[in-house]
């Protein structure tokens, strides 16, 4: 139920609770201040991320080149790590890395002193995160990354540091404030961490040569997978294609398209080339020319449109709806012979549009 109160017992209502009932202009001027503290901290972490790019320049792109040339000289997989908040960003850039071929896993170090070790094997690469370069968490993995003489990547804002020095290849980030007022909360420092391990990231995708079909590989679920449907993902083949070869009866060629359920029918000659296609609107135009009589060159449409069948099925589907007359089949041709018929409803069904 709710309470109506006259203007001078909310006031006095305020005055008792220590004015915790904020006026409008209260709550504006609290509006004000919320965005404006919120900006800083993008300001601050902006200038962070610039001052990374602007030490690429100098040791820290050195670093990040060793840091590849390990990465790419490993045989097995990177094993990222990282210690509270650092350990969420190790996580991410473990991720990024898996998603853009570079094999890659998280273990937390906690875990790694209490059997997790067994993950890290010969031909892995560590890569430690701590923005302190002190993290006692570590110490377990660093020892084994020495026993077992498995290269450290170590990502820091301080050298020297325990992890700094016990790395093969040390990324040490430039000296920056965080966004905390307080300057304890891990912000800036994270925000560039982050911000460095995917341009790490994609500087090893280039360098591999990673390409549009490795990254469907790796996400064959989504909208991303989608849109990197090829038309021979969903284009019909063999005897799924209504096909018809030149002097074909219409009576005949009418059945195949009836079977077949597609709205068209491929027209071949003597060689398996296609020559013409037969639409349902083909059909329609010729119902008065005693159609079921007449061969199936007297009917089709010669020189169809066509597409490889390597082509996106976007490209497809662009194609079949922004022609001047739309249609809703197109053949998959190879030295000008069929292998396959895509439709929209195939499309659409796969989520490309």
């Amino acid at each position: 139920m709710t309470t109506h109160r006259l203007p001078g017992e909310a006031a006095a209502l305020a005055a008792r609770s220590g004015g915790a009932n904020h006026t409008v202009a209260d709550a504006s001027r609290t509006a004000e201040a919320d965005v404006a503290a919120a900006a800083r901290a993008l300001v601050i972490e902006a200038d962070g991320i610039q001052a990374v790019r602007t030490a690429l320049s100098g040791t820290l792109g050195a670093a990040l080149v060793a840091a590849l040339d390990v990465l790419a000289a490993a045989t097995g997989r990177v094993v990222v790590t990282g210690m509270g908040k650092s350990g969420h960003v190790a996580r991410k850039i473990a991720s990024t890395l898996a998603s853009t071929g570079t094999p890659a896993l998280f273990v937390h170090p906690g875990e790694a002193s209490h059997g997790d070790l067994g993950m890290v094997a010969g031909g892995d690469v560590v890569m430690a995160l701590s923005n302190s370069g002190e993290t006692e968490e570590l110490s377990d993995i660093l020892a084994y990354t020495k026993l077992r003489r498995i290269p450290l990547i170590a990502m820091t804002g301080r050298a020297p540091s325990a992890l700094a020095d016990a790395a093969d290849v040390a990324l040490v980030l430039p000296a920056m404030p965080e966004a905390c007022p307080m300057g304890l909360a891990p912000t800036t420092s994270t925000t560039s961490m982050l911000a460095l391990g995917d341009a790490l990231a994609v500087a090893m995708l280039e360098r591999k040569g990673f390409s549009p079909d490795h990254f469907h590989v790796l996400h064959p679920g989504g909208k991303l997978g989608r849109q990197f449907l090829r038309v021979q993902d969903l284009m019909h083949t063999g005897d799924a294609m209504p096909l018809a070869a030149l002097g074909t009866a219409m009576a005949d060629a009418i059945l195949v398209m009836t079977e077949k359920r597609l709205g068209c029918l491929g027209v071949v000659d003597g060689a398996g080339l296609l020559v013409g296609i037969i639409t349902d609107g083909d059909l329609r135009r010729h119902m008065a020319d005693n159609l079921l009589a007449q061969k199936v060159e007297r009917i089709m449409t010669p020189r169809p449109k066509t597409i490889r069948r390597t082509a996106m099925a976007a490209e497809a589907v662009g194609f079949m709806t922004r022609s001047q007359h739309p249609f809703t089949a197109l053949w998959v041709v190879e030295d000008g012979r069929p292998v396959g018929i895509i439709h929209i409803h195939d499309c659409l069904r796969a989520g490309v549009a």
